[in-house]
């Protein structure tokens, strides 16, 4: 579990399927209402507090993305008035509007150029040509979507020889990164490159 604090009243963590697993959770089993996964938000607001002096009471709006193969991305923001409204909330009330979204972009981090020429030999030999290259923060970053018959696990494989899942939405490489190459990234990179 990686967390970050993005301003005063919002955090986001990160969490891999590993994170889940041991705990005994699967990606679908966080769309329900159940003990465990009340007690996986109990413990990732303690150790935001802890590691981020982030404190979650009273109401707070939790929006979790599903990043296919890579995990969940949680961002939890505290209402500003709250703090002004402490006294109405006792230590251990939590008010909470959620909001639920998977993406179908798998998307992973290179640090060199040269990795993703390596990957994309690996990519092609099993029938991927698609993907998109973009340049952001000086990482670089391939975004797959059509995976044709194979499964995300199975590409999530390959990938992970090469580079690391990201907490990255697509949406954010699109507004601030740098495309590189769109569209059949893979098929481009091993005409020009291999």
């Amino acid at each position: 579990m990686r967390l970050e604090r993005l301003n005063y009243n919002k955090i986001k963590i990160f969490l891999t399927l590993d994170d889940l697993t041991d705990r005994g959770l699967t990606k679908e089993d966080l769309w329900k209402d159940s003990f465990k996964v009340h007690q996986l938000f109990k413990d990732m607001m303690n150790e935001a507090n802890t590691e981020l002096g982030f404190e979650a009471n009273g109401p707070i709006a939790v929006e979790v993305y599903s990043l296919q193969a890579q995990g969940m991305v949680v961002i939890v923001t505290k209402d500003q008035s709250a703090d002004s409204e402490d006294d109405e909330y006792d230590d251990d009330y939590i008010e909470m509007q959620v909001k639920l979204d998977e993406s179908a972009d798998i998307i992973y981090q290179f640090h060199s150029f040269e990795d993703i020429i390596q990957l994309s030999e690996s990519l092609q030999r099993i029938g991927i040509n698609g993907g998109t290259v973009y340049h952001y923060d000086g990482q670089y970053f391939l975004s797959l979507e059509d995976l044709g018959s194979h499964t995300a696990e199975g590409v999530v494989a390959v990938l992970a020889e090469y580079g690391n899942p990201t907490t990255l939405t697509i949406y954010r490489l699109h507004e601030y990164g740098k495309i590189i190459m769109d569209g059949n990234a893979v098929e481009t990179i091993q005409t020009h490159f291999s």
